[in-house]
Parts: C-alpha cells; structure tokens; sequence
C-alpha cells in the first residue's frame, strides 16, 4: 500500500512537472529587478542568464555592481551555486509547515512587484528549477518565475542563500534523500 502511494506520488510530480514545463516558456520572468538599500537596477533575464553562464559583464549590470560594491565573480557563483534537491523532497517540503516557512523567507528576498502570490510563484520557480535535474540555483528559480518581473532584494541575498543550504542540508538528513 505504502509502494502505491509513492507510485501515486511520483506520477503526479511527473504530470504537474510536465505542465509547469509547458506552460513555463509562456510565463517567465523577462526581467529582474535588483534592489539593493535605496538603489534599483533592472536587467533582462537574459542579460543576467549570459553573465551566469559565460561571466561577460553588460554595461548596465557593471554600472550595478560597481554601485553596490560588488565583486563580479562572486555574483556569478551565488546565482551558479547548486543545490541538490529532489523534486519529491521539494514536494513534501514545500507543501508543508517547513515549506511555508522556508517560501516566507525565500519570498523575502525573492519577490512579485505586488508582493502577491509570492509564494505561490516562488513555489513554482523551485519546482521548475529542479524538475530537470535535481537541482536548484538561483539563476534557475529567476529564469523559472511565473511574472513577467522577478524582484530580487540584493542586501539580503547571501543570507537567504545561506538560510537555503543550512535547511536543505537539514532536510536531506532527515528525510534520507538525496
């Protein structure tokens, strides 16, 4: 019986996987919004996805971190950074007590313009993010958000980051996953 219901489980992981994956390429975040303190910097996705994968600095994300002092490389590897996450782990964590908690701060840091359906849309983006392979980074959570704008408030970036791994590790243990 138990064997079902992970069979159950995993086919509807599959079948809502498959749908956010159709339905993402329509939906996704075109543009981010840095703010950090009193400054805010818009860049397309894009924009943001090629300094990710290739570390070329566009003059307007060089005017940004030049503004907040910010050391191009390690950008790169906070938005490169992965976590190993099952989808069946983020399933259970993220429809839970845990998880609502765990979308409260990530929402945060990472947000609609509104403030909205935060946590329904950073849901999503996490889900998508690891859908493919198992694992989740930030850059993947920005290209994955369901709004048309991602806001993300730079100042507490590393922190949340940091709260992330410390819980994922802590989650990964006791559910003996991955």
């Amino acid at each position: 019986m138990k064997n079902s219901y992970y069979f159950v489980q995993g086919i509807f992981i599959l079948i809502s996987s498959i749908f956010l994956l159709e339905t993402n390429s329509v939906n996704a975040a075109e543009k981010v919004v840095f703010r950090y303190k009193i400054f805010s910097q818009s860049l397309s996705v894009k924009e943001l996805t090629d300094f990710s994968e290739t570390g070329k600095v566009s003059s307007s994300l060089s005017y940004y971190l030049e503004k907040t002092n910010q050391d191009p490389q390690t950008v790169r590897d906070v938005l490169n950074e992965e976590v190993k996450v099952s989808t069946t782990t983020l399933d259970k964590t993220l429809n839970s007590k845990i998880g609502e908690f765990l979308l409260d701060r990530i929402s945060q840091t990472i947000h609609t313009s509104s403030g909205r359906a935060d946590k329904k849309a950073l849901r999503s983006a996490i889900v998508l993010s690891s859908a493919e392979d198992n694992q989740v980074s930030l850059i993947e959570i920005i290209q994955n958000y369901p709004t048309k704008e991602v806001y993300v408030d730079a100042e507490n970036l590393a922190r949340t980051y940091n709260q992330l791994s410390i819980l994922t590790e802590g989650l990964r243990g006791w559910l003996g996953i991955l």
